[in-house]
Order: C-alpha cells, then sequence, then structure tokens
C-alpha cells in the first residue's frame, strides 16, 4: 500500500479509539452468557455469568424467568477472573417450553446475552439477546444451523470490535506490497490464529491471558517500528519474510482469540462446530477490514495525490502510541 494519506486518516482514527480507558484491554467483547440445562421433567440447572465492570462489581443484569419458577437450589455466586458466576436450580410446573425468558436491564444496556437452553434429550436452542431483544421463548430443538449461526455473528461483531487485532492487520497492509504477497500473508495470520484458537479452546494450550493480550500490544509496537524503518529506506523483516511475522505473532492473537470465546461460552454438546463458526466469523471479519482498507486505498489515490512529507510519518508513530498504551496498560494490570 503506497498511499500515505490513507494511512494517516486510517490511524489517527485507530489511535483515537484505541487510545482510550475502555479499550486498554482491546477485547472487550464479553457477552453475558445464559444456560439452561433440563435435568428433570420440570428441573433445570441455571448458569449465569455476566461480565465484571472491576473489582466487585458487574453489569446491572438479571435474568427473569417464566411465572411459577421456583428455585430448588438457592443461588450462589461468586467473581471467577473477568466475570460474575451464578449457579442454581430452578422447578416450572410444566416445563420451560413455550415460555418467556428475559434478561432484565438489558435494554438498557450496549451489551449482549449468548443463551442456551438445553432438553433433556440433549437438543438445544441457542439464541442471542440485545437491547432490542431482551427476551425470547423457549422452543423445541433449533438443531445446528441456530449455533453456527449465532457463533459465525459473535466471531464478526468480535473481530470487527478488537481494535488491536485489526491494527495489527492494518499495520500488515501498510508494510506489504502486491496483491499476492497480501493474500499470503494475511493467509498465514489467519492459519496461524486458527490453530491456537482451537488448540486453547480444547484445552491443550494454556497460557494466562494477562500476559497474552501485553505481548499482542507488544507484537503492535514492533510493527510500528518495522513500518519506521521501512521508510527510512532500510530494509525490514516483516517486508523480507511478511508471511513469517504474520504467522508468529498470529499464535498469539488466537490465543486472544480463545480468550474472548472462553468468556462467551460454547455450547458443551456443540463445541467443534460453535468453534468452526466462531472463527469463520473471525475470518469473515477479518476480509471485511482488509477489502475496506483497499477499497479505500485505491480511492484514495485519486484524492490524496498530494500530501506533506513530514505527515508520512504520522501512521507508524500513531500505531506505536496506540500499542504502547495497551502495553502498558496490560502490564500494569497484572498486579490487580
Amino acid at each position: 500500500m503506497t498511499t500515505r494519506g490513507l494511512v494517516i486518516c486510517l490511524l489517527l482514527g485507530c489511535f483515537a479509539w484505541g487510545a482510550t480507558p475502555r479499550h486498554a484491554n482491546a477485547d472487550e467483547f464479553r457477552p453475558a452468557y445464559l444456560e439452561l440445562r433440563q435435568v428433570g421433567a420440570e428441573t433445570y440447572d441455571v448458569l449465569w455469568k455476566v461480565p465484571a465492570i472491576g473489582g466487585q462489581q458487574r453489569l446491572a443484569l438479571s435474568v427473569r424467568l417464566p411465572e411459577a419458577s421456583l428455585n430448588v437450589v438457592e443461588p450462589r455466586g461468586a467473581y471467577v477472573g473477568s466475570s460474575h458466576v451464578e449457579r442454581w436450580q430452578v422447578r416450572r410446573p410444566g416445563g420451560l417450553h413455550g415460555q418467556e425468558i428475559a434478561i432484565e436491564g438489558l435494554q438498557y444496556s450496549a451489551a449482549e446475552v449468548l443463551v442456551r437452553v438445553e432438553s433433556a434429550d440433549g437438543s438445544a436452542q441457542v439464541t442471542r439477546l440485545t437491547a432490542s431483544r431482551p427476551s425470547f421463548k423457549v422452543a423445541l430443538a433449533a438443531g445446528p444451523l441456530a449455533v453456527a449461526q449465532t457463533y459465525t455473528v459473535l466471531g464478526i461483531e468480535h473481530i470487527l470490535l478488537g481494535a488491536d487485532h485489526l491494527l495489527f492487520v492494518f499495520a500488515l497492509l501498510v508494510l506489504v506490497r502486491g496483491g499476492r504477497r497480501i493474500v499470503l500473508t494475511i493467509t498465514a495470520f489467519t492459519v496461524a490464529h486458527s490453530v491456537t484458537l482451537a488448540a486453547a479452546t480444547f484445552g491443550w494450550l494454556t497460557l494466562p491471558p494477562a500476559p497474552v493480550e501485553a505481548v499482542i500490544a507488544l507484537s503492535i509496537a514492533f510493527l510500528a517500528r518495522e513500518i519506521v524503518v521501512s521508510w527510512r529506506g532500510q530494509p525490514s523483516l516483516t517486508e523480507r519474510k511478511p508471511w513469517l511475522v504474520a504467522f508468529t505473532f498470529g499464535l498469539l492473537h488466537g490465543l486472544g482469540f480463545a480468550g474472548a470465546l472462553a468468556e462467551i461460552g460454547l455450547p458443551e454438546k456443540a463445541v467443534p462446530l460453535a468453534l468452526l463458526s466462531f472463527n469463520l466469523g473471525v475470518e469473515a471479519g477479518q476480509l471485511l477490514f482488509v477489502a475496506g482498507v483497499l477499497a479505500l486505498a485505491f480511492l484514495s489515490r485519486q484524492l490524496l495525490a498530494l500530501g506533506r512529507p513530514v505527515l508520512k510519518w504520522i501512521p507508524p508513530y500513531a500505531i506505536g502510541g496506540a500499542a504502547s498504551y495497551w502495553l502498558i496498560a496490560r502490564v500494569a494490570a497484572f498486579a490487580q
């Protein structure tokens, strides 16, 4: 990509978006998760996981079950990682099929809730609730299509709201020239994060999330330096072997995706399908971003042909500034 005017505009926007407190951890896409598992004709185990917002506080969301639902086991909650988790057991005469379940407070929130209702026969209904749709009716088995659709949408939303992952991809696009090299580089990044996403999801690879997030920020700072080296006329590693850099750091970004997916939660009897759908959603969102950047670059060649030489240094320092902010914030979080 050679149009630096576009780079300047986009990077200043990314910096303004990324360098704010709410994006210290740029993977803030953490929907709440409600699971109801039928364990008897009229009895259900309930799992309710709500994102914490610092200290011993959580989002002000609560579950409203149908009338006549009685607690067999009272709710017990605790803060686990970055979420507040409650478990209890309820009984409702006639069961929950055909009944409405709502999330109180959701209509006033920007949060989302992923819901899974599992029947005694193992079939499950998966749905997604938002401010515009804070309730749903429990239906009979919705089948695998509902799982695939829900987790694909979650994957797209996660990547498009993940400022750090998008900034990394954008920095690669700044450095790598030529359609074939761009395709190979993005493919290497995709393969790498798909491998570690799967490995972490199935428990084959476990790393503490805080250091992973810090190193992801460091990977962006590395690319910012690579841009400076390249624009000074010196050969950079990323320019010479972009696929190697993309693959290496892609392994780390995959662990970041896995951490987000763990926060969302996976349907116990449809883990492979949910994982595949989430990954496909991530890839779809990533390709949308790449296509948008390349389209804007093409248009900007006509609109931003003239530019001041001094402005060319803004992009790498904007990338490095946002990455450094994330790195410092995430390292500081180790002590919390």
